[in-house]
């Protein structure tokens, strides 16, 4: 008997004004999957998390996470989650290490607890030497790793990540796969979007891949490759979206 759903979404819509940019999605992620969702720009995958997160209000459609309903009792399904938007807002002015104690206290921690999470959390993102250093001064690799350890020090079961990596050096993003890997080995899960598809297909047991708002394909990474790569997969999924290049017949010919 397979793992129970850590992530069911039922029917998601979500629209601004006459742009429908989630239409109706369906998506199932069992417990301890590390699961990707891939998509053009503009697909819908970050208006999808963010619904199911609790950051956006659906216009139709229900999310559940370990059977919570997020949108019925956001104080507790919020509570079993962690986040990392593409774009985290951080509080410059606090030190790595201060950052974290505050996002543990935020979430309940006695003082004690949180600073001793805090110190394993830098140690284990490659942050200790730095845990001093204001989060203002901090490199893009540096405030992806301090949002991922401020998503994950109140140790929740289900984690969000909208690109992860992006702008992320191959050091930190190595970091932040081992970790991830770790998580999910604990029977924890996590749903991530991403452009790159290599990382997907490298380090994904589940992919979605998204497209003007839907799902078209959903499933192991394997059954979505289907014996192709994941970025061959994908575009035969979605289609070029390069027009016109005849018209480009000047470039990269020298002017004489």
């Amino acid at each position: 008997m397979g793992n129970p759903s850590a992530i069911e979404v039922r029917g998601l819509r979500k629209s601004f004004g006459d742009k429908q940019a989630v239409a109706g999605i369906d998506l199932q992620i069992a417990a301890g999957s590390l699961a990707g969702l891939v998509g053009p720009n503009g697909a819908g995958k970050t208006t999808s998390l963010s619904m199911m997160t609790g950051l956006l209000r659906p216009d139709d459609g229900q999310i559940l996470i370990n059977g919570l309903d997020v949108w019925a009792d956001p104080p507790a399904a919020k509570a079993i989650i962690g986040v990392v938007p593409a774009e985290a807002r951080l509080f410059e002015r606090l030190s790595g290490e201060e950052l974290l104690e505050y996002s543990g206290r935020l979430r309940g921690l006695p003082a004690r607890e949180a600073r001793d999470r805090s110190a394993q959390l830098l140690g284990v993102l490659d942050l200790t030497a730095d845990a001093r250093r204001l989060v203002a001064d901090y490199s893009t690799g540096m405030r992806k790793k301090v949002a991922l350890g401020c998503a994950l020090i109140h140790n929740p079961s289900v984690l969000f990540l909208d690109e992860p990596l992006e702008g992320v050096d191959p050091v930190s993003a190595d970091v932040i796969r081992r970790l991830l890997t770790r998580y999910v080995g604990s029977g924890s899960t996590v749903l991530f979007s991403s452009h790159v598809m290599e990382l997907v297909e490298q380090v994904c047991d589940h992919v979605s891949i998204i497209d003007k708002g839907k799902i078209v394909a959903t499933g192991t990474t394997d059954e979505v490759r289907g014996g192709k790569t994941l970025q061959r997969a994908f575009i035969d999924l979605v289609g070029s979206r390069a027009t016109g290049e005849e018209g480009l017949s000047w470039l990269g010919s020298s002017s004489s």
